[in-house]
């Protein structure tokens, strides 16, 4: 080889490995729902380019229901995704390879809403009633748990069939009795209903097991960890700056997912706090999953469940790759 050759050749090996260098790791996302305020904090660390700076190049895709995400992630469709923990507890029992690595709500997000002129005072007032959700969504799969808490029979209720966005407008022309959300979106039904609003949250009548956590493929995991352990990390540091200020959040949610009302998801985000903070990750780490608290939701789970194959709770999750320095402000 001449001496051209040689730095020509030269030049190749070291733009390749260059390229090698800045090579970013596809990664999906698929979120429990379509995108609202507790998914602003992903948004705005992909628009600031935290993960590409990680080496991740992050797809963010649309849910249909914590069911639906635990199992897409469980057959590794999806490499991460956002599930309700007893519902994705649930999945892991029947197959789904799955490991939660870090909590978005710390406490129960689940609401049942009623208009009070329906003639429902009480949730012992729900038997014969109807509730409208959609089939995948978590307050559906975990009503057991919520009947037997309530002292009512697993069919005292029917269910019917709603879209998320639907729910409010069905309940508002009374095509059906309740509807099931999360906290999350309190403010609207305030707004919407006013007085005649009736609501119930799961943790006034004792169940407040692990919401919405991010949960990643176990294959995955195992194959992938520095990944994974740069993924939870900006994540983390995500919402932690989401937390002492809001507003770029918000926009770059606004931004980047269409049919969003600013204003509302200001109100959103403020209800998510709420439902981030507690004695865990307010003292050890945002976003602390518990041993002990890990091991009520399983507990819950596996009372109200036939589980298909029980599991060890505690191989199906960890606080690893969260950084103790970054801790919740309490709400």
């Amino acid at each position: 080889m001449n001496k051209t050759g040689a730095i020509f050749a030269a030049a190749a090996m070291l733009a390749s490995s260059s390229a090698s260098a800045v090579a970013e790791e596809p990664l999906s996302i698929v979120l429990n729902w379509t995108p609202t305020a507790d998914h602003s904090p992903l948004y705005y660390a992909l628009e600031q380019g935290w993960y590409k700076d990680a080496g991740i190049a992050l797809t963010i895709e649309t849910g249909k229901g914590s069911s639906m995400s635990a199992q897409s992630v469980g057959v590794g469709t999806n490499n991460i995704g956002i599930a309700e923990l007893g519902t994705a507890f649930v999945a892991r029992s029947k197959g789904a390879d799955l490991v939660a690595v870090m909590s978005l709500y710390a406490n129960a997000p689940f609401v049942f809403y009623w208009k009070k002129s329906s003639g429902i005072d009480t949730v012992a007032d729900f038997k014969g009633r109807t509730i409208g959700n959609p089939p995948a969504d978590a307050a559906r799969i975990m009503w057991p748990a919520f009947a037997r808490a309530a002292g009512l029979e697993e069919d005292a209720v029917s269910f019917v069939n709603v879209a998320p966005q639907a729910k409010i407008p069905t309940m508002a022309a009374d095509q059906v009795d309740i509807i099931s959300d999360f906290y999350n979106g309190h403010d609207l039904k305030i707004e919407t209903f006013g007085d005649d609003l009736g609501y119930v949250r799961w943790s006034d009548i004792g169940l407040n097991p692990y919401g919405n956590s991010f949960i990643v493929n176990g294959d995955y995991l195992e194959s992938h960890k520095d990944t994974v352990a740069s993924f939870v990390s900006v994540t983390q540091r995500a919402y932690m700056a989401c937390v002492q200020n809001s507003d770029p959040c918000i926009d770059a949610l606004v931004a980047g997912a269409s049919g969003l009302e600013r204003g509302e998801m200001v109100k959103q985000w403020g209800r998510v706090k709420e439902l981030m903070a507690d004695a865990h990750t307010t003292t050890k780490a945002l976003g602390y999953l518990d041993t002990e608290q890990v091991a009520k939701t399983y507990e819950l789970v596996d009372t109200f469940f036939e589980l298909d194959a029980p599991f060890d709770p505690s191989q199906a999750f960890t606080s690893e790759f969260l950084d103790t320095n970054l801790k919740m402000t309490a709400q």
